[in-house]
């Protein structure tokens, strides 16, 4: 299955543990190694290639085990340029300061 927009949170859940089930086979690892190596319960990983729920830490602790995070930066690449230093290109200042009137005779009011 690919990951569509009209995709349900469910279906993406399972899409997601087959490809995470998929590329644990490629490693050549059983469910209880892939668990050990990171730092998981077996019963963890089970739900996450079921589908069936998991937390980010347990998507990302599998993730780096079976060395696999380069695909995070598709996800979210890194920004080279800050948007707020784009905004504060070329802004107007927001108050202007004028010099203050001078008053005549220099004596106190």
């Amino acid at each position: 299955m690919t990951f569509t927009a009209s995709s349900t949170p469910q279906e993406l859940q399972q899409a997601l543990g087959e490809r995470v089930r998929r590329l644990r086979l490629r490693r050549d690892l059983d469910q209880l190694q892939a668990a050990a190596k990171a730092g998981v319960s077996e019963k963890a990983l089970r739900n996450l290639e079921a589908g069936r729920g998991s937390t980010v830490e347990t998507l990302l602790r599998v993730l780096k085990a079976l060395d696999a995070l380069a695909g995070l930066d598709a996800l979210a690449p890194p920004v080279s340029v800050s948007p707020l230093a784009m905004l504060d290109q070329g802004a107007e200042p927001k108050r202007v300061s004028r010099p203050r009137k001078r008053r005549e005779g220099g004596g106190s009011p």
